[in-house]
């Protein structure tokens, strides 16, 4: 079964380290994740708000790269390590979407 969940990051520039504990997610789970600019609407409160692309010809490129997802049941806190990139000369939220989905049937070494 896939799950998913959408956070919010405030203030992103360059390149952050980040951890995101969900139960949902052990180490042999497969995890994809997206990411985006987001624009608040309405307010500071809340989550309403969009994804963007930015302003023509300053769109930051934002994405995330080293997915590791970890846990045990029962002896490590389920949940996803990633590489956050936002590339721009100025602070923007950003949405990331975490998606988990049934274990990965094989792992196989190679090389």
């Amino acid at each position: 079964m896939t799950r998913s969940q959408r956070f919010i990051f405030r203030n992103m520039q360059g390149r952050t380290r980040h951890n995101i504990n969900w139960d949902a997610i052990t180490q042999e789970s497969s995890v994809d994740m997206t990411a985006a600019m987001w624009q608040f609407s309405g307010g500071i409160f809340g989550t309403d708000g969009r994804p963007v692309l930015g302003e023509p010809g300053r769109e930051p490129n934002v994405y995330i790269t080293n997915i590791g997802p970890h846990g045990k049941p029962g002896r490590e806190a389920g949940g996803v390590e990633f590489l956050a990139h936002t590339e721009t000369d100025h602070p923007v939220d950003v949405m990331v979407t975490v998606t988990v989905s049934d274990p990965v049937e094989a792992t196989t070494v190679l090389g």
